[in-house]
Parts: structure tokens; sequence; C-alpha cells
């Protein structure tokens, strides 16, 4: 290898390593900055954990527990094992633009105490607009989907992404199911069927 070559080879290295230093730098700095907004919203919720004081704002209960057993069917999405609790939804929200800090779903596990909240949702239906999925705190959207009949008309086709903020998850903050949320205290939990995908920008 020629003198040349050498100094090209190692100009190379070294850009490519300012560069890795640099992403770095930019994906710590975005993950500081989505855990103070994620430390944030858990603040703003604080009240909801009265679930009362969800439904004067307009959160309104689905009854149903809703849990999956974590199968896998080909053209569907894939729920691991878990919970996804009572869905308390503010239906005026939904369509509306997307908000990081209002949630459309607000999650809650019965518990012998009564409800507990748990976790988070934003729904986001899929319109002729959308070009690409949608994305919270560094997170892409899930779908996009049918609505999760019964509970849901199965016309609503749609992104979803939940966010488990006051229940630590194994699999994660930002996965659709908890198996640390259980339905075995509910008056009604629902073993629901994974849902259908649909076509769509994913």
């Amino acid at each position: 290898m020629t003198r040349k070559a050498r100094l090209g080879r190692c100009g190379v290295l070294v850009l490519a390593g300012l560069l890795g230093v640099s992403f770095d730098a930019a994906t710590a700095q975005a993950e500081e900055a989505n855990k103070a907004d994620i430390e944030a919203l858990k603040k703003s919720l604080a009240k909801y954990e009265d679930y009362t004081a969800a439904v004067r704002d307009l959160y309104l209960s689905t009854v149903g527990c809703v849990y999956y057993a974590g199968e896998k069917i080909s053209g569907a999405m894939f729920y691991p094992k878990g919970a996804m609790g009572i869905h308390f939804v503010n239906v005026p929200s939904v369509g509306q633009k997307l908000d990081p800090m209002k949630p459309n779903v607000l999650i809650y596990e019965p518990t012998k105490k009564g409800l507990k909240l748990v976790g988070v949702e934003w729904l986001v239906p899929l319109t002729p607009d959308i070009k690409e999925p949608p994305k919270l705190f560094g997170q892409t959207f899930m779908g996009p989907m049918e609505g999760h009949y019964p509970l849901i008309p199965r016309e609503f086709v749609h992104y979803d992404l939940h966010a488990w903020l006051f229940r630590d998850n194994p699999n994660g903050m930002f996965s659709p199911t908890n198996p640390n949320v259980k339905c075995n205290k509910a008056e009604f939990p629902m073993l629901e069927k994974p849902t259908k995908m649909m076509p769509g920008p994913m």
C-alpha cells in the first residue's frame, strides 16, 4: 500500500470515527430529551390515578379488560402474551393533531383496591395524507391495523402506540401488551385475537 493510499485510509477511518461519535452524541441527547418528556407526561397525568377524574375529562371506559395469549397469526399484528387492560378513550381527541402530552387513551388495571392507572395509548386514524407511520418519543407507531373488535369497530383503521408509564414491563415501556398487568380481577375480561394488519405506510 502506497503512502498516499495509507493516508487516505486513515482519513476515512478518522472521519468514520468522528461521525460515529457525533451520531452517538445525538442519540444520547435524543434519549435524554425523550426521558424528560416522559417524566413531564407522567406528572401531567397524575390526577388520572383517580379514574373519576378521567371520566370528568371525557375519558370514557370501554369496560372490557383486554388481554392476549401471545399467538402469532399470519397477516395480523403480533401481541406478546399479556394484557392491555381497560381502555378509557377520549373520543373527541382521536383524529386531532398528535399531542405527546395528551394521550387519546388511559389504561387501567382492575385490582382488589379498584382501578389502577398503568399506561396510556395514542391513536392515529389512517387517512390519505399519512405518508409514513407516526412517531413519538423516538418510537414508531404500530400499524396500520383494523379496530380492536368488538370494543372498537373494525372499520377504524389506525396506528397506535402504548406506553406503560406507571407499571414496569419486561417487554419494554412501549410494548403493546404488559405481562405484569392482569385481568383476573376484571368484571369483564376479554381475550382478544390479534388485530388484522391493513395496507398503508409502514
